[in-house]
């Protein structure tokens, strides 16, 4: 297997968003070249009835998934294996096209090994997305669909961006995710409050049978983001992702003004909101944490302290392609190493003393 560290060299020297393009032309392409996708995803995809799991009706593999924000436009899916994921999330999506906020939109913190992003939704808009999707669901592993509203469209009119989302990806996708914690997009985060999020999950009930989750922000207080995730739950929700991108831009030196921060600054902040949320629903839903993982030792703490499944993003910029290979190894070390048979065992463990 070749060495990422001279590739990262090269990607580097790139402004971040042509170093995505360039990785997602590779990616696109990767299907095709039969022999290197094959070796890649045998060498890369960790196959254990340990780490198995069937949640909402499908199987996971492994608990290590892409999170939303890298194949927004569902042209990736094929090559998710190779790369070791057990699931992968596309979007975020929405009714119409977008092209995002203007650039540049996408900054580097190197030594933070952090990423701040204020791409905005940009997307080929549902139609086209949905159209990509069709081709190649099912997939090999689980795909859910990440969705968002349009900037254009108003606050009061947001649930019906909401409705004509998950009727489009209702029937070609293993779960929804309803994104109103991105802060990228002006006054959504005002969308985390009970009102809408009961409004919502109720509507998504009547839509579809398929799981709908929801995905919260990392900013706001512990209770208040409790008493959402309840209430979503209550409404309708299959699930809570926690969490989205942060702009406590204290958290690095010299940040820009606009964006959300991932990577390995994020690990912390993520970490506590979601140990606050999983004591309150543990067991009552499907939790599902993102937010700084790209090591087995954090995403087994995630899994003990109640998450089914972990997702990564902005670490397998820094790490490469190998990083979710190395997790799932050290997954099943670490289980085995404190005497957990499945990964079953595993999540709550933390929960359970």
């Amino acid at each position: 297997m070749f060495k990422y560290d001279g590739l990262k060299k090269i990607l580097f020297m790139f402004d971040p968003e042509t170093a995505h393009t360039l990785g997602e032309f590779s990616l696109r392409v990767l299907p095709f070249l039969r022999s290197i996708n094959n070796y890649m995803t045998a060498r890369n995809f960790i196959r254990s009835d340990d780490l198995k799991q069937e949640i909402f009706g499908v199987t996971f593999e492994n608990p290590v998934g892409l999170g939303a924000g890298f194949d927004k436009n569902a042209t990736m899916v094929k090559a998710m294996p190779a790369l070791g994921f057990g699931f992968t999330e596309i979007g975020t999506m929405t009714p119409k096209p977008q092209e995002g906020n203007a650039k540049p939109r996408l900054f580097r913190h190197p030594e933070q090994k952090t990423l701040q992003n204020a791409m905005g939704f940009n997307n080929e808009g549902s139609f086209v997305v949905a159209k990509n999707l069709k081709k190649v669901f099912p997939a090999d592993i689980p795909v859910g669909a990440n969705i968002g509203k349009n900037k254009s469209t108003p606050q009061e009119h947001a649930l019906s961006d909401y409705k004509i989302l998950i009727n489009r990806f209702k029937e070609i996708s293993d779960y929804l995710v309803i994104n109103i914690s991105s802060p990228n997009t002006p006054n959504l985060r005002d969308l985390q409050n009970e009102a809408f999020i009961t409004e919502l999950f109720t509507m998504a009930k009547s839509l579809t049978h398929k799981p709908v989750l929801l995905k919260i922000a990392p900013d706001m207080e512990a209770k208040v983001a409790i008493e959402l995730c309840k209430t979503a739950v209550k409404s309708g929700a299959a699930g809570i992702i926690a969490t989205n991108t942060t702009i406590d831009y204290s958290l690095v030196p010299h940040p820009k003004s606009i964006g959300g921060l991932s990577g390995e600054v994020l690990a912390q902040k993520s970490y506590e909101l979601f140990q606050a949320i999983a004591k309150e629903l543990y067991g009552k839903t499907v939790l599902i944490s993102v937010g700084g993982i790209s090591n087995a030792e954090e995403a087994y703490k995630r899994l003990k302290a109640g998450a089914s499944l972990v997702q990564c993003y902005t670490g397998l910029i820094f790490e490469g392609p190998g990083m979710v290979r190395e997790i799932n190894l050290g997954l099943l070390k670490l289980m085995h190493k404190d005497g957990f048979k499945n990964i079953k065992d595993v999540i709550g463990s933390d929960l359970k003393k």
